[in-house]
């Protein structure tokens, strides 16, 4: 017998939807609405930034290259703060407001760029800037996981499908104003990526502030009790939780991903491969296009905790399969050098969209109830340490080595897999099961 899913709606012709179907009645309702319409503008701003921030600092603030690398540096660096601080700022102040304020952080700072030329000037706005985005992208991943319960896996799929379609739509927005290629054509483009984030703020401000169903859940023994008397509640600190920060230290090394197709893979190409230079834009299309139109399928099999802690080992196969492809990419011609990085593309892409669910929903599953907030803003500097780490490792160890250096990321990526799939199993084995709803008997008429 097929159980329907809460809203009426038999679970197969759910599965059938199709995208824009599900975006008109996502996980969470209009809340839910809201904050994907505000996530695309984001990420459209973000496309422009992405595109644009190096050539604007080039040759409008008139950087160096050097400046620059130290600059895009040190705001990384700033970033691994941001999810933290906004982990702790929502465990005692609502998510909504600190969302907004996120937005109107950023956008105080992008208008500074817009008026700062010296390197010493720009050097704390665009460190501020990235712990902003840091911190807004932990709120809405928080917002998510309050608002869509225990479908917070179907929500995610939505929105890394809207993120990435919003992403890819400023990064052609700027190519327009890239081939213009004058000073005020870059400051449009920043501007642009300003404006986005005045209307996400707009539209957050129209969001109800979501409720953390499991804590209120939780809190429940103090039902009927006076005000004022309710039984405190202990909360949890992820930083002397070794169990925690096991699963967290162990996501880094299980995020490279993202600098593999980012960093390894355009570099590789170029610097040991007679794959043409041509493809290399081939890699982001491939990994774009694949997220949008297989994200939300893949995402069903990483749902829950069986599944998710299957998916961290499907995640370590795939990514020795594509370091595989990348060190076979060198041992042929041309036609067997671009049919070895586009498979790695592809491969690299499909262990993103397990990791992307997988990460986030075992970070969910592993935290205490009544301390998600700041547990969860502790495992989003993961990915932010890998943003840091993961391209100077690729460049300075990985590919220094040859093809060998991939072959051995791939086996330590796969081993590490099976490590942390064993840690999360036997810490959900010993975290208690999770309160089950109280069910208010209705009143006799």
């Amino acid at each position: 017998m097929r159980h329907g899913n809460g809203s009426g709606e038999p679970e197969t012709r759910k599965g059938r939807q199709g995208l824009p179907a599900r975006l008109r009645n996502p996980p969470g309702g209009r809340n839910a609405r809201v904050m994907l319409l505000a996530l695309a503008l984001d990420r459209t701003g973000s496309g422009l930034w992405a595109a644009s921030s190096v050539l604007y600092l080039t040759f409008v603030t008139h950087l160096s290259a050097q400046q620059i690398g130290v600059l895009l540096g040190v705001a990384g660096v700033a970033g691994i703060a941001g999810s933290p601080l906004a982990g702790r700022l929502a465990g005692r102040f609502p998510v909504r407001p600190l969302l907004i304020g996120c937005h109107l952080l950023r956008l105080v700072t992008l208008v500074l760029v817009l008026v700062c030329s010296g390197f010493e000037a720009l050097l704390p706005v665009i460190a501020v800037t990235y712990l902003g985005d840091r911190a807004a992208k932990m709120l809405e991943m928080l917002f998510a996981t309050r608002t869509a319960g225990e479908r917070r896996a179907a929500y995610q799929a939505l929105s890394r499908s809207v993120a990435n379609g919003g992403y890819a739509l400023g990064a052609g927005i700027a190519a327009i104003g890239l081939a213009v290629g004058t000073s005020d054509a870059y400051r449009a483009l920043i501007l642009g990526n300003a404006l986005s984030f005045v209307v996400a703020a707009a539209l957050v401000w129209r969001t109800s502030e979501p409720r953390d169903k499991a804590v209120e859940v939780a809190r429940s023994d103090g039902v009927g009790a006076p005000a004022g008397k309710q039984p405190p509640v202990r909360r949890g600190n992820p930083w002397r939780d070794r169990g925690y920060l096991t699963f967290v230290l162990l996501d880094i090394p299980m995020s490279l991903d993202d600098s593999i197709l980012n960093v390894g893979l355009p570099l590789w190409l170029v610097n040991r491969t007679s794959a043409p230079h041509a493809l290399a834009p081939a890699f982001l299309i491939i990994n774009t296009v694949t997220v949008v139109v297989l994200q939300i399928s893949v995402s069903a099999r990483a749902e829950g905790p069986r599944r998710a802690t299957r998916a961290v080992l499907l995640y370590g196969a795939m990514m020795f399969v594509c370091c595989a492809f990348l060190a076979a990419a060198t041992r042929g011609g041309t036609w067997v050098a671009t049919a070895g990085l586009l498979a790695a593309a592809l491969v690299v892409t499909l262990a993103e969209l397990m990791r992307s669910v997988s990460s986030w929903e075992l970070a969910v599953l592993l935290a205490p109830q009544d301390a998600r907030a700041a547990y969860l803003g502790v495992a989003g500097m993961s990915q932010s340490i890998q943003k840091s780490a993961g391209p100077p490792l690729l460049t300075g160890a990985v590919m220094a080595a040859g093809p060998a250096g991939w072959l051995v990321l791939g086996a330590l990526v796969a081993s590490l897999s099976v490590v942390q799939r064993r840690a999360c199993t036997r810490r959900l084995r010993t975290l208690p099961p999770p309160v089950p709803k109280r069910t208010v008997p209705a009143p006799v008429s």
